[in-house]
C-alpha cells in the first residue's frame, strides 16, 4: 500500500512538472517533491530488507544539494531578469 502511495507522488509530481514547465520555481518545486517520492520509495524498499539506511542517508545528502543548486540558479535568474518565467528571457542568449 505505501508503494502504491508512492508511485502515485512520483507521477504527480512529473505531472506537475509537465503543466507548469514556463514558471522555474513551480518546476523546482515538483522536482523536489518528485526526489521526496524517490526517496520515500527507497525508505520502503530498504525497509522490507532490513538492510541499512546508509544509501538513503547519501541519496537525501545529493538531493539537498541540487535543490541548493537549483534555488542558487532561480536567485540569480530573478536577480537578472526580473522574474522566473521563460517567456520573458531568451534562454537560448
Amino acid at each position: 500500500m505505501l508503494m502504491l502511495f508512492s508511485v502515485f507522488m512520483y507521477f504527480s509530481g512529473v505531472l506537475v512538472f509537465c503543466m507548469k514547465r514556463k514558471h522555474l520555481l513551480l518546476m523546482l518545486l515538483s522536482l523536489e517533491f518528485i526526489i521526496l517520492s524517490l526517496y520515500f520509495n527507497i525508505f520502503i524498499y530498504l525497509s522490507y530488507f532490513n538492510n541499512e539506511f546508509y544509501f538513503s542517508m547519501i541519496f537525501m545528502t545529493m538531493s539537498v544539494c541540487e535543490g541548493a543548486l537549483g534555488l542558487s540558479l532561480l536567485v540569480s535568474l530573478v536577480r537578472t531578469h526580473g522574474n522566473d518565467y521563460f517567456q520573458s528571457f531568451n534562454v537560448l542568449w
